[in-house]
């Protein structure tokens, strides 16, 4: 019994509490201060300025006809299912599912979890700058075009109740951490885990969370767009990274399940 309990304590904490408590210290800061400097930031921007950068975003989708954001939006609130379904990922993706995955990297796929954790770092850092340099309104904000709310309708709660604050703020749409936080879990997922059914779900991950925000009227596809170009940079600064560090902070799937 005692060996089944040390092997069981090995698995969860492979590096001991204290490491445990590091990673959950760097991630708390990380994201509060992302939070906090967010609201902070984006909450001296003119609003006036955040719908004019919508509206911008809105006429560049259009002259390339990929303006298809209202459309999606009627079709999928057209659907009690389909509202709740997408509600539901909204309200949960970016931090539920997203804290769990982490939690499932660092107990079953330690020697990867730290890339991913720097891909996090960068990426958190980067969003900051978007929201800096070109805070935007989101699609719901415009019911002129035909947006409806959806999870507002679904949870009872209007976004357009909730102010600016340290932790939060409407006008913070560009790049879409949504987007980014999906491909940063989903990728690697689907590199590192056994089953061909649960590696085909990461893999489309990403692509279920873009329909979600746009489907909910959260985000363009702009934003999902550069959302990606976020991770992206993320997942290359994580790589420059892991030169310094290479034995803990090197991306490295397992060849057979990368073969299989």
């Amino acid at each position: 019994m005692r060996a089944r309990i040390d092997s069981f304590q090995a698995r969860l904490l492979p590096h001991g509490y204290l490491d445990v408590l590091r990673q959950v210290a760097l991630f708390a800061v990380a994201y509060y201060g992302y939070r906090l400097a967010r609201g902070a930031i984006d909450g001296h921007a003119s609003t006036a300025a955040s719908f004019e950068h919508a509206r911008d975003l809105i006429s560049v989708e259009r002259s390339m006809g990929i303006f298809v954001e209202p459309a999606v939006n009627a079709w999928s609130t057209g659907s009690s299912i389909v509202t709740a379904f997408t509600s539901w990922m909204y309200l949960n993706a970016q931090f539920s599912v997203t804290i769990g995955a982490l939690v499932y990297l660092y107990t079953c796929h330690n020697k990867n979890f730290y890339f991913v954790r720097n891909m996090f770092m960068i990426a958190m850092g980067i969003a900051l700058v978007g929201y800096t340099v070109f805070p935007t309104a989101p699609p719901r904000f415009f019911p002129e075009w035909g947006f409806v709310d959806s999870v507002a309708d679904f949870t009872g709660v209007s976004h357009d109740s909730v102010a600016v604050n340290a932790l939060f703020n409407p006008y913070a749409a560009v790049p879409s951490m949504h987007v980014a936080f999906a491909l940063m879990i989903g990728i690697p997922l689907s590199r590192l885990c056994r089953r061909k059914v649960v590696r085909a779900f990461w893999a489309f991950y990403p692509l279920i969370v873009t329909f979600v925000i746009v489907a909910t009227a959260n985000h363009f596809i702009s934003d999902a767009i550069l959302g990606a170009l976020t991770a992206g940079c993320g997942a290359y600064g994580a790589h420059w990274l892991a030169r310094a560090r290479p034995a803990t902070w090197a991306f490295r799937p397992d060849r057979k399940i990368a073969q299989a």
